[in-house]
């Protein structure tokens, strides 16, 4: 099963203090800011070739990208891989013995399907699959 790496998913306080710096950083690469309500959050993609950077800001005090800031602050939070199934790949993961925090996919940013793998299980980072919409 191939796998790419997609974004890595940066932790902010706040996307307005935070996009002008990326902006400037990479000012031809901002693709948009969408909200994605189940995960508490708001994200601004910056394209940078094949993969990207998602910053992400909480929405809720319950979200986890809050707890990550509150715990660890702002940086560097999750790296996502695209997968082309994630059921089969959560199958495979669950019977591999690695420690999830998703039992089953859910809708992330872009609409795509997503499931985290617990840090525990990958030498303290935490892994996004993720799965384009359309592709199941």
């Amino acid at each position: 099963m191939k796998t790419q790496l997609v974004h890595v998913g940066i932790a902010v306080k706040s996307l307005a203090a935070s996009v002008p710096v990326y902006s400037a950083l990479f000012p031809q690469d901002r693709v948009g800011i969408e909200e994605v309500p189940d995960q508490g959050v708001r994200v601004a993609f910056f394209r940078t070739g094949s993969c990207s950077l998602e910053l992400t800001e909480a929405t809720e005090d319950t979200s986890p990208i809050r707890k990550f800031i509150d715990k660890r602050g702002e940086g560097v939070h999750h790296l996502s891989f695209e997968v082309p199934d994630i059921g089969a790949e959560l199958g495979r993961l669950q019977a591999a013995g690695f420690r999830l925090i998703d039992e089953k996919p859910r809708i992330g940013a872009g609409g795509c399907l997503v499931v985290f793998i617990h840090p525990s299980s990958t030498n303290g980072v935490l892994i996004e699959l993720s799965q384009k919409p359309g592709d199941a």
